[in-house]
């Protein structure tokens, strides 16, 4: 653990303030780099799958990564410091429920301005709830203006999405781009407007997300499918953390079955 319970608490601050943190220079480039070779054929698989037809827009991909070998480390998803934040801002218990990719290729371009999920109570036209659902975010290459940066607002994460919009329109909210080094990492509230920008050179730009949700919250389109193997090996945490995931056959592990499509609100 790098960080102290007080400065676990400062991120907790910002992060409820601002809708999310980065922890800069916190996983190791190495590995991250292992990671970024791991993906290639998984990206050109999703790309041949998907023939012309980008599930997030023009020459942008999400790619479900199977949750086995260098995908299933828990120096990722059970990283104390991580964890520390999310249980802050989302309550003890999480459940992991999602790993997976976004990435724009050349070509990409401007997603609209969205959040990832709605309100949780929309017929009480607010959207002013704690945390229930975050994102953590990490790129398999360094991030800048050329490659497609994260785009969001500060803030917006309790409010309604007109308020949010009219706010953007009228200059009255920033819109802030987000370079990352490679070994960064973002906590984000979903609920954040945000968008994804284009990628204007010639190498793809990974962005792995793990999603944590409040213990008692569930989206039926995202789960994360573990090989047998993998639970057998996990730790105490990380069953406590997959809990509600399918527990499959090795051999099925890599049959991804996430119906991810409606992501933008």
């Amino acid at each position: 653990m790098r960080y102290t319970a007080v400065e676990h608490d400062a991120f907790a601050a910002d992060f409820n303030r601002d809708s999310l943190v980065i922890l800069k220079n916190h996983f190791p480039r190495e590995k991250l780099a292992r990671w970024a070779e791991a993906f290639r054929p998984l990206l050109r698989a999703q790309v041949a799958r998907e023939e012309g037809l980008p599930s997030r827009g023009a020459q942008r991909y999400y790619v479900t990564l199977p949750f086995l070998g260098l995908w299933a480390d828990p120096g990722i998803y059970e990283d104390p410091d991580v964890l520390a934040i999310v249980e802050r801002v989302a309550g003890p218990d999480p459940v992991l429920c999602q790993l997976a990719s976004d990435t724009p290729l050349k070509g990409s371009d401007y997603q609209d301005w969205h959040a990832d999920t709605p309100p949780l109570f929309p017929e009480l036209g607010s959207n002013d709830t704690p945390s229930f659902q975050l994102a953590v975010n990490f790129a398999l290459c360094d991030v800048g203006d050329a490659n497609g940066p994260f785009e969001t607002t500060f803030g917006t994460h309790r409010m309604t999405r007109p308020k949010a919009m009219s706010g953007l329109e009228s200059g009255a909210i920033a819109q802030h781009r987000l370079p990352m080094a490679m070994g960064d990492v973002m906590i984000r509230d979903v609920r954040a407007v945000h968008r994804g920008t284009p990628n204007t050179t010639d190498e793809p730009r990974p962005m792995v997300v793990l999603g944590y949700s409040r213990r008692w919250y569930f989206r039926p389109e995202v789960n994360i499918r573990v090989p047998q193997s993998t639970w057998d090996a996990l730790s105490p945490r990380g069953r406590k953390l997959l809990r509600y995931n399918p527990v499959v056959p090795d051999e099925q592990a890599a049959i991804a079955e996430e119906s991810y499509r409606a992501f933008a609100y």
